[in-house]
């Protein structure tokens, strides 16, 4: 638990990319947690971001996916799924709170796929 608390009250990579290439917002309505991620590739490695509000769980997995995910090529950030997510955070502790551990995956994949749509188009 030291961890997640460790994450949410010192979050990581907790800020908006102003020239981020893709943005994606997404959220779980029923518990009130809100987050924007941002992404660009620099050099074939993810500078990520995140923006957000939400239980403790929520904005503790995005500080740490941020964490894991910069400076890694899109093929290894994308290779994490949500049971690796899981046990990064404790599975013990977040198992009972499985939307709000991966809401932060999910939305990130979510802007690989808008910046991978915004750059088929631009090069058509």
């Amino acid at each position: 638990m030291e961890f997640i608390l460790d994450h949410y009250e010192n979050p990581r990579h907790k800020h908006p990319i102003e020239d981020a290439e893709a943005m994606v917002e997404g959220g779980n309505p029923g518990c009130g947690d809100v987050m924007k991620v941002y992404l660009k590739i620099e050099g074939g490695r993810i500078v990520a971001s995140f923006e957000g509000d939400g239980c403790t769980i929520s904005q503790a997995s995005a500080s740490f996916l941020m964490d894991e995910i910069n400076g890694k090529t899109l093929d290894e950030a994308l290779a994490i799924d949500h049971a690796e997510l899981m046990d990064g955070l404790g599975k013990e502790i977040v198992q009972q709170r499985t939307r709000c551990a991966t809401l932060s995956l999910d939305t990130f994949r979510a802007a690989v796929r808008k910046r991978e749509r915004e750059q088929m188009i631009a090069n058509s």
